[in-house]
């Protein structure tokens, strides 16, 4: 058991770190009370060693870890590696490159969707993990020695199982297909939300562009107020009451009262007063600059059963290539192609075009049938 509680334990451990090709990395936090998550443990695996590093350690220095995730010739190595990365962006204001996420690699190479760690480690590294400890509470301290035993062991058969994927990568020739979604992960717009883009989380139904208008107001200010005091964006408001407020607009204190979900108390105190001014904001914007709902064109005769063809399309290249189909392309991107040839959507470009949209456009023109050989699907140029 390894546990790093000290600055010059930490400089140390990740000077020694600094010299490895790659490291394996993952964290541990907590977010049920906070916006941002809070770092309760990161754990990291070298060729020889591994340690879990506390962070919420007294007066523990975290710049040489920070260093150490951005050193642009040391691989990270995750395991889902979104939420951790965001973390470290959070905390740093930068996105750790380069990066390797072995889910990501598991689909690209025939392991199925979103393949769980439990499951890759088992079938790479033949290692059994004990995730008894999956919902203990990372702030809590001391640590156990189970808890950090339990945070160790999802990085020391990181190891091995990126080992046996970046083969198949290699073996395969898919390197380049990884690297394309590698470049998603490493964009740093993928963490970040405007809080003017916040109302789209909110799905709304009503497209007038007065609703729109003040939901996009009201929708910002609450991010805004949950980034600042570091709260659930619930905390401050739920959801259905931002809908609401936009389609009642109350201008004053006994207007806001009457929405469900806000009490009088809330009305007459800093959230009343925020909702307000943001309901006024969302009033006094033209109509030409609310923001929109995408209308999605009404759907014609015979798109339908096309779309069908294409996802057993998708399918039988998806089983026989061995890559996983969610990570070529979703229903919304068949009915796309279905509609249009120059559709945008990610089929269309790059490796997943050589792989399905060029044979699904021949399919839609009439270039190719789909024929059943045996038992399998196959492909005839017509």
């Amino acid at each position: 058991m390894t546990l790093i509680t000290s600055s010059a334990e930490l400089a140390a451990f990740c000077d020694r770190m600094a010299a490895a090709d790659y490291i394996a990395i993952d964290t541990e936090f907590m977010r049920e009370h906070t916006f941002w998550p809070k770092l309760c443990l990161v754990q990291i695996a070298g060729l020889d060693e591994a340690a879990a590093i506390d962070p919420l350690a007294p007066g523990i220095d975290l710049e040489p870890l920070f260093t150490l995730v951005h050193n642009p010739k040391v691989l990270k190595v995750f395991h889902s590696a979104r939420q951790d990365v965001e973390i470290f962006d959070h905390l740093t204001g930068r996105v750790p490159t380069p990066l390797f996420d072995t889910q990501v690699a598991a689909m690209v190479c025939g392991f199925g969707e979103s393949v769980s760690y439990e499951n890759l480690v088992g079938k790479l590294a033949n290692a059994r993990i004990d995730k008894s400890s999956r919902f203990t509470d990372w702030s809590h301290r001391p640590l156990t020695e189970r808890q950090i035993d339990y945070a160790l062991a999802d990085v020391i058969h990181l190891r091995p199982a990126y080992e046996a994927l970046r083969r198949q990568l290699t073996k395969s020739g898919r390197e380049a297909w990884l690297a394309e979604e590698m470049a998603i992960l490493c964009d740093p717009g993928t963490y970040r939300t405007e809080p003017d883009q916040a109302w789209l989380r909110l799905k709304p139904r009503n497209a007038s562009a007065k609703f729109l208008a003040i939901l996009r107001e009201v929708a910002a200010w609450r991010e805004r107020e949950a980034q600042k005091r570091d709260i659930p964006r619930g905390r401050i408001l739920k959801d259905e009451a931002l809908l609401e407020i936009a389609a009642h607009t109350p201008r004053d204190i006994d207007g806001m009262a009457r929405i469900r979900g806000m009490s009088r108390n809330m009305a007459e105190g800093w959230q009343g007063q925020g909702l307000i001014a943001a309901v006024e904001r969302g009033l006094a914007t033209p109509p030409d600059q609310a923001p929109k709902l995408a209308q999605r064109p009404p759907t014609p005769p015979g798109i339908a059963p096309l779309v069908e063809l294409m996802r057993v399309l998708l399918k039988m290249k998806c089983e026989d290539e061995g890559v996983a189909q969610k990570l070529v392309a979703g229903s919304d991107d068949l009915e796309a192609i279905a509609m249009d040839d120059d559709a945008e959507v990610p089929a269309l470009h790059g490796w997943r075009r050589e792989l399905f949209g060029e044979d699904a456009l021949a399919l839609k023109r009439g270039g190719i049938a789909l024929a059943v050989q045996g038992r399998r699907i196959r492909v005839v140029t017509l």
